[in-house]
């Protein structure tokens, strides 16, 4: 069954994670799962798994999926339990544990629902092994994961997320489409029907990896924010910054009162603020186009009006066809609008002369089908077709 969510009543702001190096020091792989299948060199693990990449044209996270469970043979079970075993020791930066609930019960108090979600080429099942994960902190985790047998045992990659593919899921985002498989999210939505605008996307992540999913957030005039660990140089979030990747940047360190915190915040309370603005701008809009359309209806019932008088005094043939020529492109008619047509057609000799004309007859026919009335006057006009 698809996963759809609906449009809230209040503003939705979804902030998206990548996992490794921004809300973890380290590969998830690299704290447990490869010093016990490969050993402590974790550099050299993937140094073997680039290198099958780029030997074989092959995803490099397709490499060191298969890497994985090669080097798992004989060594370790390689099932789902045992990845979710590996993730729930994975380490967080300071704060993330309290971090998604405590944002949440913030955007609650000023009226934006919050939502968490993990997009990342990291492994989900390991994603799910967190105890942030089990404590229910997101709302989706989009992940490179495994298939498995019935023994639990994985045998072929189910889902790979590269650093391309990953925006494809702001967009699933975007629409409320979270299912991977629901195409639903092709589908055309007016900008007042779209569950979180991008303007309601933040995107936090930590390296080139996160640059196409940053660029689109932040064209789309959402927030990107670059994180770096503190016992490491910015060169990474400069470089960003510098070409206009995020729009802000800060310690991966989510306690309260961090420079994260505050920006969030900041976001959060903007947010508030905007989406107000925007609720009026759609009502005004909405209030526009009710009273364009009335317009437009009553100019309709003038042209329909003018054609009608202009039937009744038509004084030839040409002009009679001419203008039910005209009349013909008019889907709808009035009971009114109705019974006036067919008095023309009853009284002027001119339209009555030639009722099964082609066009003509054709013509009233249709306004006769669309009639809900049955007078004299109809079944008078139904007996001069032939």
């Amino acid at each position: 069954m698809s996963t759809r969510k609906e449009k809230e009543e209040q503003p939705v702001l979804a902030i998206c994670y990548d996992f490794d190096k921004t809300l973890s020091p380290d590969d998830m792989q690299a704290q447990g799962y490869i010093q016990k299948v490969y050993g402590d060199d974790v550099q050299s693990f993937w140094k073997e798994s680039n290198a099958l990449a780029e030997d074989n044209e092959m995803d490099s996270n397709l490499a060191y999926m298969f890497k994985m469970k090669e080097e798992a043979e004989g060594k370790e079970l390689f099932t789902r339990k045992k990845l979710e075993d590996y993730g729930s020791r994975v380490s967080l930066f300071p704060g993330v544990s309290e971090w998604f609930e405590r944002i949440r019960e913030f955007g609650k108090i000023k009226g934006v629902i919050v939502e968490h979600y993990i997009i990342s080429s990291g492994l989900k099942e390991m994603i799910e092994g967190t105890a942030v994960a089990k404590a229910g902190a997101f709302e989706k985790i989009y992940a490179s994961s495994f298939f498995y047998n019935k023994k639990g045992v994985a045998i072929w990659p189910a889902q790979v997320i590269n650093y391309t593919n990953k925006t494809q899921f702001l967009f699933r985002i975007e629409k409320g489409v979270l299912d991977i498989n629901d195409y639903g999210v092709n589908d055309y939505f007016a900008p007042e029907d779209i569950r979180v605008p991008f303007r309601n996307i933040v995107y936090i992540g930590d390296s080139d990896t996160d640059i196409p999913c940053m660029k689109l957030v932040n064209t789309y005039g959402g927030h990107s924010i670059g994180v770096y660990n503190e016992k490491n140089d910015k060169s990474k979030v400069y470089k960003m910054m510098r070409e206009n990747r995020i729009k802000y940047f800060a310690p991966a360190d989510y306690t309260d009162g961090s420079e994260i915190d505050i920006i969030v915040k900041s976001i959060i309370n903007r947010t508030a603020s905007n989406e107000l603005l925007e609720s009026i701008h759609y009502k005004c809009k909405e209030e526009q186009e009710t009273i364009d359309s009335e317009i437009n209806q009553d100019k309709i019932k003038l042209e329909k009006l003018g054609l009608i008088m202009s039937l009744e005094s038509s004084g030839n043939f040409f002009t009679t066809h001419r203008l039910i020529e005209k009349l013909v492109k008019y889907q709808s008619w009035s009971e009114d609008e109705i019974q006036m047509l067919i008095d023309a057609a009853l009284n002027n000799t001119q339209v009555r002369y030639i009722i099964n004309d082609p066009d003509v007859k054709s013509f009233y026919k249709k306004v006769l089908a669309s009639s809900s009335t049955q007078n004299n006057n109809s079944k008078e006009l139904k007996e001069l077709f032939e």
